[in-house]
């Protein structure tokens, strides 16, 4: 590696390290544990686990489980993208160097995988109900969470292209859910043949 190469390189390192020393200052000031908000990202983030565990489908729990890790990856992915690109930020945050961690570790991936379970066992249309669920979780949690000031929106960015984020990502995480469950299937028959 050049020289000059190697400088760049360990310029970006260092600023990234200021910016995570920068969250935790940040998250000690803010956003600990003798904050309000704290408990209030803590119950977003144990509750929906508590609702999961109690009311998942036993025989069904891989499938929900793969579907549900897909919605959780691709919001943090697009969260990263999103924050590096200030399009948004969340001003309290439940664990300093992951600021959506109680939407996108607990909140959404749980409320997706339920309604999944649910379209799966009363044999409804998935996505019209995911369309519905993505408008109730654009136009009225982050409303509301921009409200008492949780999530924060910039240079732009709005509910409609938020509502779109989501739709994206439910599609996404359905389509590789279907293509994992057909290359499963796929491998079942050749095995019985």
């Amino acid at each position: 590696m050049a020289q000059y190469q190697s400088d760049i390189l360990n310029k970006i390192r260092s600023m990234v390290e200021e910016v995570a020393q920068s969250q935790i200052e940040y998250w000690k000031s803010f956003s600990s544990f003798d904050s309000w908000q704290f408990w209030i990202l803590m119950l977003m983030s144990v509750v929906p686990l508590i609702v999961l565990f109690i009311f998942i489908d036993k025989r069904k729990m891989l499938l929900l489980g793969f579907y549900g890790l897909n919605i959780h990856v691709w919001m943090f992915y697009v969260d990263v993208i999103a924050r590096s690109f200030g399009l948004w930020d969340y001003p309290y945050e439940l664990i300093p160097i992951l600021p959506s961690f109680s939407l996108d570790g607990s909140l959404i991936p749980v409320a997706y995988m339920l309604l999944y379970q649910w379209t799966l066992n009363n044999k409804k249309n998935f996505y019209l109900y995911s369309l519905l669920l993505s408008a109730i979780y654009t136009f009225g949690v982050k409303a509301i969470m921009h409200f008492f000031h949780f999530f924060h929106m910039h240079d732009g960015m709005n509910y409609v292209y938020l509502f779109f984020v989501y739709v994206i990502v439910f599609i996404v995480s359905k389509l590789i859910t279907n293509l994992f469950l057909w290359l499963q299937q796929k491998e079942i028959k050749e095995e019985n043949h």
